[in-house]
């Protein structure tokens, strides 16, 4: 069972933060995490996951321009995508950056989708996602692989 990390990264913390969640999937037995920037991403690898874990860097309180390139231009599978694990994660430059607002701005592609979201579990921050301001600190990469295993075991559940 596939869960697709999809992340846009500029500078290199949210591909780190990206890491860390894909660690949490990979500690759930049969589970396997695809990490996958925008530009690398394919309609494939969205189809043959059975979660999607989307991240981004906060641009003005809202997700990256090439995530949101990526949802635009992938919604004709979207119906396909339908009851499967969706979850968020961002990292900003600043404590009030816009992590949660960029966070939302991904939950509603993943509802539009028709996915089941999630936020992070209760035993990380029990929230919208996993988010940081600047690389994650040994903390968020343990809340990282909390949203990671998280979301992997509801896909299995699911699945079985």
């Amino acid at each position: 069972m596939q869960v697709l990390v999809l992340y846009y990264s500029k500078g290199g913390n949210t591909r780190k933060l990206a890491e860390r969640i894909g660690e949490g999937i990979e500690s759930i037995p049969g589970a396997k995490a695809l990490l996958k920037s925008t530009q690398e991403v394919t309609k494939e690898d969205f189809l043959n996951s059975a979660g999607v874990i989307a991240g981004s860097p906060v641009y003005f309180g809202a997700m990256a321009w090439d995530l949101k390139r990526v949802f635009d231009e992938y919604v004709v599978i979207r119906k396909k995508m339908e009851n499967k694990i969706g979850a968020a994660f961002a990292t900003s430059g600043d404590a009030s950056g816009g992590k949660e607002t960029t966070m939302m701005s991904i939950v509603q592609c993943l509802l539009i989708y028709g996915m089941m979201v999630v936020g992070d579990p209760m035993d990380a921050t029990g929230h919208y996602g996993v988010a940081c301001v600047g690389a994650p600190d040994e903390k968020t990469s343990e809340n990282g692989r909390k949203l990671g295993r998280r979301v992997a075991e509801l896909c299995k559940k699911l699945g079985s």
